[in-house]
């Protein structure tokens, strides 16, 4: 187009030079005007579609580097969400949500819950709160036990305190006359156990708000403890799971660790040096050290946790269990397990499932322990089908199986586990 131009314009030249050149007549300069119009014209027609061609030009050049820039830019873009797809896809791999809600968004799930009781009414989020560090003292009991486990309650601040009750017996509505009845959760289920209670209700992420678990035993008295100081006590102490000492004047004493060291807080091990289970300085297992009872067994909430997933859900009396627990202590067990002596309590020792041991009431009258007719806190009131005192010989057999089991299983686990290494081997 640009050669066209240059030549049409070389060409109107040449012809305004000739007509210059020329005589001056008039006629031959109309013709030469008449031609030189003729020559504007077409070279403005020219000009003005060298102009569109060129414009057309650019804009196609535009239009191309447009869409070259916009494919540039959509692979850009693409590559970057593809990028943010990979970075969400990675974040949401390493999310964790608990198994069964992931289907929700994350800031929904509520994971762990508590024993509070909430109103009716009113707006939950005007509640004034009253942030308390709370433990959980959960007892199983039978109607008989009323007034011992009064006392035992009575002792615990409600302020820093959650009560639960476990009613192996079925009696619930005689407990409505105490005055902190109202305010403890009650549980009913015949002829149970605490373990099963325990299994079964106190789950870790129901319980994970206290600081503490007391899973203790009707038959205790507690005039010489004090829960607050109890647990300022193994706090200090780093104790994760713990029991108050024995009474040994008036307790039922089963193992030697239990009774109460009469200087110190707190004791770890026992030293016994004649008769059967000698424990050393050096010894390192249960009953010589990281060992407690389980009438009234402290634990953390850590430890609980631990705990929880090894009671069976089908041995309910739980033999054997007290020596594993150190696997929970959440460390080293000579020092996270422990008595606490100056809180100590009295274990009186009272069968309350399957009625009251014949074998022992006849030894208690023989020696003259006994000689009086058996009080109310020694047997069992049946109801709706509890079990009688001929039946304590077998709930003791029972106990011995489950303590058999237990460690068959124990020990089959140990085996099949490749990858669990004893810390204690």
């Amino acid at each position: 187009m640009f050669v066209l131009q240059n030549s049409i314009a070389s060409t109107i030249m040449m012809k305004l030079s000739n007509c210059g050149s020329l005589p001056k007549d008039p006629a031959y300069k109309r013709q030469c005007f008449c031609n030189l119009i003729s020559a504007a014209a077409l070279l403005c027609i020219v000009f003005f579609m060298g102009s569109a061609f060129v414009a057309i030009d650019i804009k196609e050049k535009v239009s191309t580097w447009g869409a070259a820039n916009s494919v540039q830019n959509s692979q850009t873009n693409l590559e970057t969400k593809r990028n943010l797809e990979t970075t969400k896809s990675s974040l949401c791999e390493s999310q964790w949500k608990p198994a069964g809600s992931e289907p929700l968004p994350k800031g929904i799930i509520s994971q762990t819950s508590n024993f509070e009781m909430q109103p009716l009414w009113g707006s939950p989020e005007r509640k004034v709160k009253t942030k308390h560090s709370k433990s959980l003292l959960a007892i199983p009991v039978g109607i008989k036990q009323k007034g011992a486990v009064s006392q035992i309650v009575e002792k615990f601040p409600s302020n820093n305190f959650t009560v639960m009750l476990f009613h192996y017996d079925g009696v619930v509505d005689e407990w409505s006359d105490v005055r902190w009845s109202d305010s403890a959760l009650h549980i009913s289920a015949i002829n149970q156990t605490k373990w099963w209670f325990a299994k079964r209700f106190l789950h870790p992420d129901v319980v994970a708000e206290y600081n503490y678990i007391f899973l203790w035993d009707e038959d205790l008295e507690v005039e010489n403890f004090h829960p607050l100081r109890y647990l300022s006590i193994i706090k200090r102490e780093g104790l994760e799971i713990s029991q108050p000492a024995l009474d040994t004047a008036k307790s039922a004493v089963h193992h030697g660790i239990t009774a109460r060291w009469r200087k110190g807080d707190v004791h770890r091990r026992i030293y016994k040096l004649g008769g059967g289970g000698r424990c050393y300085e050096n010894s390192t297992t249960p009953p010589c050290t990281g060992w407690v009872e389980m009438m009234a067994p402290v634990f953390s909430r850590d430890a609980w946790r631990c705990t929880w997933h090894m009671i069976q859900n089908d041995l309910v009396h739980a033999w054997g269990l007290d020596t594993k627990l150190g696997y929970c202590a959440q460390g080293d067990r000579s020092k996270n397990v422990g008595v606490v002596d100056s809180e100590y309590i009295v274990h009186r020792g009272i069968p309350t499932l399957g009625g009251l041991d014949e074998k022992k009431r006849n030894a208690d009258s023989a020696s003259g322990a006994s000689q009086t007719k058996p009080s109310n806190l020694e047997k069992v009131k049946v109801h709706h089908g509890s079990s009688t005192s001929k039946d304590r010989s077998a709930v003791r057999k029972r106990s011995y199986f489950e303590l058999n089991l237990f460690r068959k299983r124990w020990q089959k686990a140990v085996i099949e586990d490749k990858c669990w290494v004893d810390p204690y081997s």
